[in-house]
């Protein structure tokens, strides 16, 4: 499956951890990060990750891109509420997108841990039954 890691950065040693706790699961799929935690999920894991830009310079647009055309299978996207984020309308329509095309999105620890906890016992593997289905 190809899974985007996407994080705000006060939220980018939570997801670094995060990874470093499930890289066997993600180390089994294609994985897909916006610049800076692309970059810093390689250093710290030796998982082979392809890295857009950052989010403020459209790594979340091309996250979407990927979603719109059904080459995306899950999302997680470690966001930070609590802080104004200058590109908000782009992670508005990143969240969008997923809902549209019924992308499985985490935005917090607690439902990335589920989302990969049942991509590593088989229940989302829908996702690749119409994936492989549309690509046909």
């Amino acid at each position: 499956m190809k899974i985007s890691l996407i994080a705000h950065d006060r939220k980018k040693d939570d997801l670094i951890q995060f990874v470093i706790a499930y890289q066997e699961i993600l180390g089994e799929h294609q994985l897909y990060a916006t610049g800076t935690t692309g970059q810093r999920i390689i250093d710290e894991t030796g998982l082979q990750v392809h890295r857009f830009q950052s989010g403020p310079l459209g790594g979340d647009q091309q996250i979407g891109a990927m979603i719109a055309n059904n080459d995306m299978d899950m999302v997680i996207f470690f966001r930070d509420p609590l802080t104004a984020q200058p590109h908000e309308p782009d992670i508005t329509a990143l969240m969008r997108l997923c809902d549209v095309y019924h992308i499985p999105l985490a935005t917090n620890m607690g439902t990335a841990e589920v989302l990969l906890k049942g991509l590593s016992e088989g229940f989302i593997d829908w996702r690749l039954i119409k994936s492989n289905s549309s690509r046909s």
